[in-house]
């Protein structure tokens, strides 16, 4: 990775994304005191920036406590007019990274605020990527993520939480095999769960499915066996299938569908967790093994 001092032969490069992170000095989200930019090409940190900023604002304790940015730590620092135009070099024109989108809030806040022209920039959620690709673990704020996926992260300091989010945009494709491009589009909204047929070894069966859409080639499989999807996993499910992974890993286990199905377990609910494999209707399984 290139340092600070290389930025300048950092940008020929042409990060395929970057990742900015701001902390603010106060309740008003103009009063940037920090800037995280992080960029990433081919899976690989290129360059990094990261300052403090004057933001000419009061300090509250409430987002000192938080970040440990206090109002003499930027005496003498920049202000966001000053280092408006970096900020433009890195994020205009490209795909630009944020976890949620309070940064780019602050951003066009900040722009405003000190009289400067707005970053034009094609805004990113990696918290969406997150849910779409980890769909079923519980939180997927920055800090439980980046323990989840080993990513090493010091929370509310712009320039690591720049970092971590840009890794979650990597993991992201490498665990889904959804390239940038189409992590831009809208999601899809799902459709339709499929009727269920009238007979077969899985009628009566209302199942939930972990891993895989209730519209797509599992939920067919099912359907055409009998078995009911359901949207959630809930006190009548009688099945929680999870779709091409080990039942037991360590996601499986802390994932909501999972954690729901063992409490109705606990409640004496019939509640079963079997893998597709196990049931039989597992991509290229030639039928169930029995419901």
């Amino acid at each position: 990775m290139l340092s600070t001092a290389m930025l300048a032969d950092a940008v020929i490069l042409q990060p395929d994304f970057v990742v900015i992170d701001v902390e603010t000095a106060c309740s008003r989200v103009s009063s940037i005191c920090q800037i995280g930019i992080v960029g990433f090409r081919d899976g690989c940190e290129i360059f990094d920036y990261e300052t403090l900023v004057d933001p000419h604002d009061e300090f509250h304790l409430f987002n000192t406590r938080i970040h440990g940015i206090a109002e003499h730590h930027v005496v003498g620092q920049p202000s966001f007019a000053d280092v408006h135009a970096i900020v433009d070099r890195h994020l205009s024109g490209r795909t630009t990274v944020a976890h949620s989108y309070f940064d780019k809030g602050a951003l066009a806040a900040a722009c405003r605020v000190h009289d400067r022209p707005a970053i034009e920039t094609v805004w990113l959620d990696s918290v969406r990527v997150a849910k779409r690709a980890w769909p079923d673990l519980e939180s997927h704020r920055l800090g439980l993520l980046a323990r989840y996926l080993g990513i090493a992260h010091k929370h509310h300091d712009a320039l690591s939480d720049a970092r971590a989010a840009g890794w979650v945009i990597v993991k992201a494709i490498d665990h889904t095999g959804i390239a940038l491009d189409e992590w831009l589009a809208p999601p899809r909204k799902p459709g339709p769960a499929p009727r269920p047929a009238f007979s077969g070894p899985l009628a009566g069966e209302r199942i939930a499915l972990l891993g895989a859409p209730r519209d797509g080639a599992l939920a067919e499989r099912i359907a055409a066996l009998g078995g009911r999807i359901v949207s959630a996993v809930g006190n009548t499910t009688t099945l929680l299938v999870i779709a091409g992974r080990a039942p037991f890993s360590y996601s499986v286990r802390n994932s909501g569908a999972y954690r729901r199905a063992e409490h109705y377990r606990r409640l004496g609910g019939a509640i079963r967790i079997v893998s597709d494999f196990e049931l039989g209707v597992a991509d290229g399984v030639a039928g169930p093994t029995g419901a």
